[in-house]
């Protein structure tokens, strides 16, 4: 920028007084957004970017959210180790009592006999043959009988409470309770590794909308000294054409670069404006906040060159740093469980079960309206014993399922491989292009002084000047694209090899 300014002040350097800045390309209501603007004091640096993003990223709330609920699914799995107590109660009204005897009941009574030394049944005799006398249904008619009426066997059960405590403890159930455990803690520690690369995810998202400002700020400079330089012509090839020395032809082309340019100009103060939107919504802020990045105004600085070559890196130990491929292995490891559960389905399952059971009425003592109630102990076994393969069949399921995350895991392990070999050799490029750009920048510079000084002796065209402008233009271009280039070709490449987030 530096050199722009030295060939303004050259080419300026006249008795004609400077032409006012170009007006502010963005007319008043045409980007509602910016009415209400908020402001945040200081400068912002990319670290309070991603700070930022990381607060306000709806979509790493979500995966903290889905953090705390395999936490609770953990918990609630590790719960099944402990005994389980439950109480159920009920009320039953019933339309009828209930009555044992339809009847009233008449029984025979036995007497003790001495002569046989044991109890006989007293019934009528003829008092003349002394015979036992049979009645109607030609059963002997008992001389005395015990009267049981029908109103003393019936009982109300009109209303009837009960309840029940129950103690349940698994003793074995094939395994399901720990290979549930497991599977749990396997689903809370990918759920942990998805969080972190989503928030990689963000950063790298922040970081291509934060470099997008920079490099639209540091057009927009360029756009302004590029207008600036063709203004300048213009007012040169104005004041020669009024002396004679320059043509029509010459005063049109320089005003229509000039034309051109400005409206350049008004392109790039569109999509700077558009783009700090962009990184607001990003970072969490309302659109129409207005702050100032730490990187605006770099004259192109850019890392140190540290790049090792694609086959340099450790990658086993960047397979150990990846989130994603931790949350893979986190899902064969839950695959695994998950066939350990199909199969304990076809063992037996062990529990002790108590019960405390209670009602009112009650029948512990007779039949009486209050409550009592008694414990219980006991075990259950359960034994599968055929279910036409179903067991079996949900087993051999889980059993693929596993093989399937495990290639998958192989895949993108042979993905992330090829991953960071690209990112490295297009770090190696960007460096390469970026100083190719310095080069070639400095050219274009030698280039549009040597073509100015020539314009001021009457040695160089008008078009000349305009082309030496425009290869200036395109050098400045070309360097500030590379210099984003590598400041994004370096956050990817620390993406790849998961130092990203750390």
């Amino acid at each position: 920028m530096a050199t722009a300014v030295l060939v303004v002040a050259t080419l300026t350097a006249t008795a004609t007084p400077p032409l006012p800045a170009p007006p502010d390309p963005v007319p008043a209501g045409a980007l509602a957004a910016v009415d209400a603007t908020v402001t945040l004091p200081g400068v912002i640096d990319l670290d309070s970017c991603r700070a930022m993003a990381l607060t306000n990223n709806k979509n790493l709330m979500i995966t903290r959210e889905r953090i705390r609920k395999a936490e609770y699914q953990s918990r609630e799995a590790f719960a099944a180790y402990l005994p389980a107590f439950d109480f159920n109660g009920g009320y039953m009204y019933n339309q009828r009592n209930i009555s044992i005897f339809g009847s009233d009941q008449m029984l025979p009574v036995k007497n003790f006999d001495l002569a046989t030394q044991s109890y006989q049944f007293s019934v009528v005799k003829n008092p003349v043959t002394g015979e036992p006398i049979k009645g109607p249904d030609g059963q002997y008619i008992p001389e005395q009988i015990a009267l049981i009426p029908k109103e003393a066997m019936t009982y109300n059960i009109h209303n009837v409470f009960f309840g029940a405590i129950t103690l349940t403890q698994p003793v074995f159930m094939g395994g399901k309770i720990v290979a549930m455990n497991a599977l749990t803690h396997a689903a809370e520690r990918a759920a942990r590794e998805l969080h972190i690369a989503e928030a990689e995810n963000v950063i790298y998202a922040v970081d291509a909308a934060y470099w997008q400002v920079v490099s639209l700020k540091a057009k927009h400079e360029l756009a302004v000294s590029y207008v600036n330089l063709l203004d300048s012509l213009d007012r040169n090839v104005r004041l020669m054409y009024r002396e004679g020395v320059a043509t029509r032809s010459d005063v049109l082309s320089v005003n229509v670069k000039l034309n051109s340019a400005q409206v350049d100009l008004l392109k790039v103060r569109n999509g700077l404006v558009l783009s700090r939107m962009a990184l607001a919504q990003v970072c969490g802020l309302p659109v129409n906040t207005v702050f100032t990045l730490a990187d605006e105004d770099n004259d192109g600085a850019v890392p140190a060159e540290g790049v090792e070559p694609a086959g340099g890196y450790d990658m086993e130990a960047v397979y150990a740093r990846r989130p994603d491929l931790r949350a893979l292995e986190q899902g064969v490891e839950a695959a695994r469980q998950q066939k350990r559960v199909a199969l304990s389905d076809m063992l037996p399952g062990i529990a002790i079960v108590g019960s405390y059971e209670f009602m009112n009425p009650n029948m512990f003592d007779g039949f009486r309206r209050r409550f009592k109630g008694a414990f219980s102990v006991g075990a259950m076994v359960t034994i599968p014993l055929w279910h036409w393969g179903g067991n079996y069949n949900r087993y051999k399921a889980a059993e693929s399922d596993e093989v399937i995350r495990a290639l998958e895991l192989s895949d993108a392990r042979e993905l992330v491989s090829l991953q960071v070999s690209q990112a490295s050799f297009k770090m190696q490029e960007a460096y390469r292009t970026y100083h190719m750009t310095v080069t070639n920048l400095q050219s274009a510079d030698e280039n549009l002084r040597s073509a100015t000084l020539g314009f001021r002796e009457g040695v160089s065209t008008t078009d000349l000047v305009m082309e030496a402008q425009t290869a200036w233009l395109k050098a400045h271009s070309e360097q500030i694209d590379a210099m984003i280039d590598v400041q994004l070709c370096q956050t990817y490449l620390s993406k790849a090899l998961g130092t990203l987030y750390q």
